[in-house]
């Protein structure tokens, strides 16, 4: 992964050069859909998630919360860990490092691989950290009964079996997170809403352009 100085160093938003075809993406984006009401960090995580789709019904799918993600934001710039379930999700985040334990994990009795190598990050990185799960929906059932206390929980996990009943978990668990009702996710959309954090300004306040 690349990586703009030592582990745990701001990332300066201000610094990212966007390409003129992104921009041109973001433009369309928002002439096809009115995202002007929603507060800064959730427009921000709301339209890279649906740039990262192509699709608009992200826009009513998502469940954010304005202060969990300032909260977020805050600590992901102080330089919290970042946790993903697989290496797809590590790939789509750029300029930061990631923690990914799934190549040490194991699967067991009731087990699934994907929840011992939450298991082991948990043991890693500790509390305080952000997590970012957009594949495994026993991922993230894992990750509910570790006592986290994450920074975020961005789960987004994808799939017919457990994916929505995981995602309504989380929100009923009153951890800060970021999600969606439907079945749909991925590690595309995952990635797409840590990396809305990462590139808004480190004033959260700030109206984007």
């Amino acid at each position: 992964m690349s990586q703009v100085g030592p582990v745990g160093a701001e990332f300066a938003p201000e610094h990212r050069v966007v390409h003129p075809i992104e921009q041109e993406s973001f433009r369309r984006l928002r002439a096809r859909l009115d995202t002007a009401h929603f507060p800064p960090l959730t427009r921000a995580v709301v339209e890279r998630v649906i740039h990262s789709a192509a699709d608009l019904e992200y826009a009513a799918d998502l469940v954010t919360d304005e202060g969990a993600l300032e909260k977020a934001h805050a600590a992901l710039h102080a330089g919290a860990p970042v946790v993903v379930d697989v290496e797809m999700v590590a790939a789509g985040i750029t300029r930061r490092d990631t923690v990914c334990r799934l190549k040490d994990a194991r699967s067991g009795p009731g087990l699934t691989r994907s929840a011992h190598a939450i298991r082991l990050a948990y043991e890693e990185v500790g509390p305080g950290a952000l997590w970012v799960i957009g594949c495994a929906p026993t991922a993230l059932e894992e990750l509910l009964t570790l006592g986290a206390d994450p920074a975020l929980v961005i789960g987004l996990p994808v799939g017919f079996v457990g994916a929505a009943e995981s995602k309504a978990a989380l929100r009923e668990s009153g951890l800060p997170a970021v999600s969606n009702v439907s079945e749909k996710g991925g590690s595309a959309v995952a990635a797409a809403a840590l990396n809305a954090l990462l590139y808004h300004p480190v004033s959260a306040s700030k109206e984007l352009s």
